[in-house]
Order: C-alpha cells, then sequence, then structure tokens
C-alpha cells in the first residue's frame, strides 16, 4: 500500500479533523498494518484547555486513540480487500471487545498501531492488535468487528426517501 496521505484520503470515509492516521509504516495484505499518529498540542482536543494543569490532564483522549486505531484497522481492510467503493457501501466498527489501555499518550508522543486481521467474511472484518508509544503498550485490542453497509440505510436516505413528509405525502 502506498504510505502517503493521499492514499489514505482515499481509503478513509472520514475527513479532517477526524483523520486521525497520519501515515502507514508497513502493510502486508489481507495480513497486518502497521500506522502512526503524531499527538500533537494543537489538536482540537486541547484547544480549549486552561494553562497550568497537571500533566496528567494532557493525556491524548482514549476515544481518539480507539478511533485512530479502528481508523488503521480500515485501512487494512479496505487495502486488502473490503466493500467495492463503486457499491457506495460505508465501512464502520461493529464491536469492541476486550479492550485494555495500560498507559497514556501526550503531545510529542508517536502513537504506533500495529493490527492484524483474523478472518474476512464477505463485508465482515474480524482483527485484533495493540498501540504503543515507544516500546510501552497503551492498547490492547482483543477483537474488532468491521462491517459494510449501503450508505443509504447508514445515512437514512433510503427511508427518509420512502417517509411521509408533514403534510402526509411522500
Amino acid at each position: 500500500m502506498n504510505s502517503g496521505y493521499a492514499r489514505l484520503l482515499a481509503l478513509l470515509p472520514v475527513r479532517h479533523p477526524m483523520v486521525l492516521v497520519d501515515r502507514v509504516l508497513d502493510f502486508d495484505r489481507g495480513r497486518t498494518i502497521e500506522t502512526a499518529k503524531a499527538v500533537t498540542g494543537s489538536e482540537p482536543c486541547y484547544q480549549d484547555m486552561a494553562e497550568n494543569l497537571p500533566a496528567e490532564r494532557y493525556a491524548y483522549p482514549r476515544s481518539m486513540i480507539l478511533e485512530s486505531f479502528g481508523q488503521s484497522a480500515a485501512l487494512l481492510w479496505l487495502g486488502s480487500r473490503g466493500p467495492d467503493p463503486e457499491e457506495d457501501r460505508l465501512p464502520m466498527v461493529g464491536r469492541l471487545r476486550h479492550c485494555a489501555f495500560s498507559g497514556s499518550a501526550f503531545p510529542g508522543d508517536v502513537i504506533r498501531h500495529r493490527v492484524w486481521v483474523e478472518r474476512l467474511v464477505d463485508d465482515n472484518a474480524f482483527m485484533a492488535g495493540e498501540s504503543r508509544v515507544g516500546d510501552q503498550v497503551l492498547l490492547t485490542v482483543g477483537s474488532l468487528i468491521a462491517v459494510a453497509r449501503p450508505a443509504a440505510v447508514v445515512t437514512g436516505a433510503a427511508t427518509s426517501a420512502a417517509a411521509p413528509d408533514a403534510s402526509g405525502e411522500h
């Protein structure tokens, strides 16, 4: 897989400021991916923080670490096979299990996500992995299940087209 940022944007269904993967470091199609996410103090999650807070208050939000891990999993899946972009299907996390945080990341750190495929079945991907800063494990994901569903169903376009308006008309 081309590790360039343009390739990331071509595969991921999100845009700035929610693109939380900066680079693909290693890619083995259908097997593993290693990505990097640089944590910076200029990210939106830090913009309204008061000065002189204790150091632990600057820990990168765990929800953002999980999202970045999920985007790495999406890159592995979509870069390997994933849903056909012409089918207009959106990939999404269906379930995360056995997730454990054992550390934190702070501005200036680079989070490395390593995700591996356990199984690919039709429009479903079963993956696992971990996230690290240096040698320290921050997050372990025992199971991530990703699914792809028709965009019209996910966005509500399929139901809103058939739903009556305020006057009861379709």
